[in-house]
């Protein structure tokens, strides 16, 4: 009689303790990363308008990527762009071109404000910008998209901006 009761105890431990958790945040994390991600998204909007306003299609700018991925990948890199269309990307280290597909996702402004609405659209865990004032292209950008994976970060800097 005690062994039907003792396996049964044993497997609702033991299934107790594999079923995952119905919420991994509680209420309050969730409201914080709500009102978070709304303050960075009017924060995009505002900084995206001013720099659209300003006209700019013809600039300049370094680049630092800090990720864990290959040091060519990191940068850092002057990137030129003429008439809104990526002319050249150099490598600052050698002064020789650097590989296009490591920055294709931040070789002009307007992709760089993509990659701040791409981690407002996939709820990164953490989501750190600072716009320059006057123009309103970013220039830093930190993004951790899953707080419970290592590895995954992005740090975008983004300096030496000048106007051709």
């Amino acid at each position: 009689m005690r062994l039907p009761l003792v396996l049964s105890t044993g497997i609702l431990i033991f299934l107790g303790l594999n079923i995952p958790p119905v919420m991994s945040q509680n209420s309050v994390q969730i409201v914080q990363a709500q009102k978070s991600n709304n303050l960075n998204s009017r924060r995009l909007r505002l900084n995206r308008n001013l720099w659209n306003r300003q006209n700019i299609s013809s600039y300049k700018y370094t680049l630092s990527k800090s990720c864990f991925c290959t040091p060519e990948a990191r940068g850092p890199v002057v990137i030129l762009v003429r008439n809104g269309k990526t002319i050249s990307i150099t490598s600052v280290a050698t002064g020789k071109p650097a590989n296009p597909e490591f920055f294709q996702n931040y070789n002009t402004i307007p992709k760089l404000f993509d990659v701040i609405q791409d981690a407002i659209d996939r709820k990164a865990s953490s989501l750190n910008v600072q716009y320059n004032q006057k123009l309103g292209y970013p220039t830093q950008i930190n993004i951790d998209y899953n707080s419970q994976i290592a590895d995954e970060e992005l740090y975008l800097t983004i300096e030496n901006f000048k106007k051709l």
